[in-house]
């Protein structure tokens, strides 16, 4: 489904994902006003649980505090998140936003006359449950024990595929994509070919000259988390205002050129797998993640297929340093003589390891350093151990290589016409919310 997914657990659960094309589009964040036309809000006091009271009233229908402190439960579960009272209570603002745009979205889809059945929900609920490796009744369980409820996630998911179904039908026949555009960007990407891109994601916090430092103490607060083991995706989706937070910040694919002047040397001086501190940019703040990088159309090792051997050996209680020193070491005595892989059970045998196998896994699904390793390694050989007292130690060996998915890529006519419709799609979409939005009658309580 190519349109935006606003909410952590549906986009993550129901499996939106991005293109792995380069992208297309030159805008930086902040370049549209998307901001929420609300006034400031403040959480006094503590909610009573027990209590069902209106929060706000949008257009006549009610959220009350329960359903705002239900779908916070819910985001706070999905993503495993330990957070402070203070992230609480500004999570639970961005909650309340979301429940507003959702309440709207809804409202226009009735409007329209567009219905979601039951019976489609119940469907959508089983694949997150699914997702969860839960049956539905499990999956309940669970939600019931981290404070949400099925309703929650139903009434989220009712609106979005109300949402969805609507901009299909009012919003996607209004969007043109020219051949000559889609021409005139496969003539780019092709002169790129060998450049370096950079897969990237993006947190964009509007700002004014007024509130900048209080905007700007609120990101270092988030990139302290992210630092810490928070999800970049999760914070994303509730806290970004770029166009992009639907789906986890997610820029895709972008060339050095493509960015902010003010974040493109901060993102091609990034490691992988590793996040900015937070950038003053036109409109606000920005906080970039580098998620991977790569040549524009050019062969990439890290897709290269492997069938791997993967020999454990666990640490008995007690064991004292010399000794664990001392078994490692034969540990790799063994495994780098040991001649490759149709020996691995045998010798796992004699020394007591464990083996598992693996015959497709992709080089760039490893952890990074590990994949550099693979890009070396011959098959036959094994890596130096890893691990830790806790985990116990473990190597790989390499069986096979397969080589069919590093060869260069080529942008078809057809993909860079979808993304270019999606993106057009995506930005009428935020223009419709952003009418609705202004066009409301919202009351808080």
């Amino acid at each position: 489904m190519p349109l935006r997914f606003r909410l952590v657990l549906a986009t993550l659960l129901l499996g939106a994902s991005m293109s792995a094309m380069p992208a297309l589009s030159q805008q930086g964040p902040g370049q549209e006003d998307m901001g929420f036309d609300s006034p400031e809000l403040r959480v006094l006091g503590q909610a009573d649980p027990t209590i069902r009271k209106a929060t706000v009233i949008v257009n006549g229908d009610i959220i009350t505090d329960t359903d705002v402190e239900e779908r916070l439960n819910l985001v706070i579960a999905a993503n495993g998140s330990q957070i402070s009272p203070e992230e609480r209570n500004k999570l639970r603002l961005q909650v309340l936003r979301n429940l507003i745009d959702e309440k709207l979205e809804i409202q226009e889809a009735a409007s329209n006359e567009i219905r979601v059945t039951d019976a489609e929900v119940e469907n959508a609920f089983k694949r997150v449950a699914a997702n969860f490796k839960q049956t539905p009744e499990q999956f309940s369980a669970f939600l019931k024990q981290n404070g949400a409820s099925q309703a929650s996630i139903k009434a989220q998911i009712r609106g979005e595929m109300a949402w969805s179904r609507l901009l299909r039908r009012k919003v996607e026949p209004t969007v043109t994509v020219g051949d000559e555009e889609v021409q005139a960007l496969l003539d780019k990407l092709n002169a790129a070919k060998g450049t370096e891109e950079y897969r990237v994601g993006e947190i964009f916090l509007s700002a004014t000259p007024e509130n900048q430092a209080r905007v700007m103490a609120d990101a270092q607060r988030i990139v302290q988390q992210i630092r810490g083991g928070a999800s970049f995706v999760a914070y994303a989706r509730q806290f970004s205002e770029a166009s992009t937070a639907g789906v986890g910040g997610e820029l895709g694919w972008v060339r050095a050129g493509q960015l902010n002047d003010a974040v493109g040397p901060v993102v091609t001086a990034l490691a992988p797998a590793s996040i900015s501190d937070p950038i003053v940019v036109p409109g606000g703040i920005a906080i970039m993640a580098l998620i991977e990088k790569r040549q524009v159309l050019a062969a990439d090792p890290a897709n290269a297929i492997l069938s791997l051997k993967q020999m454990a050996i666990q640490f008995k209680p007690g064991v004292t340093e010399p000794e664990a020193k001392a078994l490692v070491a034969n540990f790799q005595k063994v495994t780098q003589d040991m001649g490759g892989c149709g020996r691995v059970e045998l010798v796992a045998k004699e020394i007591g390891a464990q083996v598992a196998v693996n015959d497709a896994i992709r080089i760039k699904d490893l952890p990074p350093a590990l994949q550099e390793m693979m890009k070396t390694l011959s098959v036959g050989q094994a890596t130096p151990p890893f691990g830790s007292a806790k985990d116990g130690v473990r190597v790989l060996v390499l069986c096979g290589r397969d080589d069919a998915g590093v060869k260069g890529q080529s942008a078809s006519f057809d993909e860079v016409y979808a993304q270019l419709n999606e993106e057009r799609v995506n930005m009428r979409a935020r223009r419709y919310l952003r009418d609705l939005r202004r066009d409301a009658v919202i009351d808080y309580r």
